[in-house]
């Protein structure tokens, strides 16, 4: 059986890495000022550019119902079924869209990947994997269930103004860690986004002491795939996560760079690892 792993365009994975676990991705819409465009169309820097200009986060919307029944449908005609893989469900209500389209069709399965960017791609992964060893797609789909409480998605922010324009944290909140340089771990939890520890300093600083925490506090990963995923970043920061799991053991090291749906939420200076623990 030939089938098709799916997750959207918040997936955050780079064109060649899609493409090399045949991914199918459906862009969500993203608005800056009175045009429209596609997640994927645009990068990191244009939205960066844009809020520095106007003082205004783009727009993301659901992905609706008819898009999703369309774009199964395609999928359909070259694949014998089909894996799609959501943003979770306690961050946008697009899984509802996606579900609802999946009912009227057959072969279609939606999973709930209770995460958001390179977490998405953990389990799209896992999936392909499946797939190539011929296991039928409800086991697929209800194995990727089982193992979205296992992936370990956090990040670590610079700033929290985009999160306080978004509507994600009260702005007084913001300001008062900006002032006194709190760098704060974002962790998904439970599908939901919440605060985890609490960093002090220059930023590089932080980043290294968070990749630090985040390994000693997951000791039993899944070693096959990492990600360190971002919409801003330098090379300290990068580097020292990249040797922080090769001496952790992780055979598969991915770097990828958020998209603009991600990224209008996180705002600059954003980093993560995300990896699935046993």
């Amino acid at each position: 059986m030939k089938i098709a792993v799916s997750a959207e365009s918040t997936v955050d994975l780079t064109k060649e890495l899609a493409e090399k676990f045949d991914i199918n991705i459906i862009p969500y819409p993203v608005i800056m000022g009175d045009k429209e465009y596609l997640d994927g169309e645009i990068t990191s820097k244009d939205i960066f550019d844009f809020v520095a200009k106007t003082n205004i986060l783009p727009k993301t919307s659901a992905i609706n119902e008819e898009t999703y029944e369309n774009y199964f449908k395609e999928l359909l005609k070259k694949y014998d079924a089909v894996i799609h893989v959501c943003l979770s469900s306690k961050i946008s209500s697009s899984i509802k869209n996606a579900t609802n389209a999946a009912k009227k069709l057959k072969n279609v399965y939606i999973v709930d990947s209770e995460s958001l960017s390179t977490g998405i791609a953990l389990l799209c992964i896992k999936a392909r994997e499946m797939a190539e060893k011929n296991i039928e797609p409800q086991i697929i789909a209800t194995t990727l269930s089982e193992l979205s409480n296992k992936v370990q998605a956090s990040f670590v922010l610079e700033k929290l103004k985009y999160l306080a324009k978004g509507g994600r944290c009260s702005s007084v909140l913001a300001f008062g860690a900006n002032l006194l340089s709190i760098r704060p771990q974002i962790v998904l939890k439970d599908g939901k986004m919440g605060v985890g520890k609490k960093y002090l300093g220059k930023f590089d600083k932080c980043v290294c002491k968070y990749v630090d925490d985040t390994l000693s506090a997951n000791p039993n990963p899944d070693l096959d795939h990492a990600f360190i995923t971002y919409t801003s970043s330098n090379d300290i920061q990068v580097n020292y996560a990249k040797e922080a799991l090769k001496k952790a053991g992780f055979v598969n090291i991915y770097e990828t760079e958020a998209h603009a749906t991600i990224t209008s939420h996180c705002g600059p200076n954003t980093i993560g690892i995300l990896f699935i623990n046993k």
